[in-house]
């Protein structure tokens, strides 16, 4: 996915690794629904591409959205009320609503949620972020990157100490 958040320095090379994927496939798989078949992705920064990586490989079709459309494969936040019907996982990948800014949330139309979705939400702290919190109310399922970041730790540990 050409984005490194963990480096193993060996005695003659740097090695640089991506614990995104394997955080974000291990924590959001488990709440799949046979039902969740298209994804929107929220956020087009470097998180947002491992979050993509995982969506393939699970054969999971999915759309960035972007407050800025400058690819195919992303759509404008105005076009999401026509989409929630057909797209039943919600990624939240920026930092709107993390720490210290717990009253902000992502601006998706909400009240079209409903029990037939899945919002993960990449941001741990608060553990409840407001989108998380919205999508609840409207019966969502939801889940924070907490399991994300815990499986991320042990990851860069294996890493670090060559564990694999």
């Amino acid at each position: 996915i050409n984005a490194c958040n963990c480096i193993y320095i060996g005695s003659d090379k740097w090695i640089g690794y991506n614990t995104d994927i394997i955080g974000f496939e291990r924590s959001f798989v488990p709440r799949l629904k046979p039902h969740h078949k298209r994804a929107l992705i929220l956020g087009t920064g470097g998180s947002s591409k491992a979050v993509a990586y995982v969506l393939e490989q699970k054969g999971i079709d999915y759309l960035f959205v972007s407050r800025k459309t400058t690819r195919v494969s992303e759509v404008p936040y105005s076009s999401l009320p026509a989409l929630f019907s057909d797209y039943t996982i919600i990624i939240n990948t920026t930092p709107a609503g993390m720490f210290p800014h717990v009253d902000e949330a992502p601006a998706i139309p909400y009240q079209l949620l409903s029990s037939r979705h899945y919002c993960y939400d990449l941001i741990y702290n608060p553990e409840k972020t407001k989108f998380l919190q919205l999508a609840e109310a409207n019966g969502a399922l939801i889940k924070n990157g907490s399991d994300m970041l815990r499986v991320q730790a042990e990851e860069s540990w294996n890493i670090w100490n060559k564990n694999y």
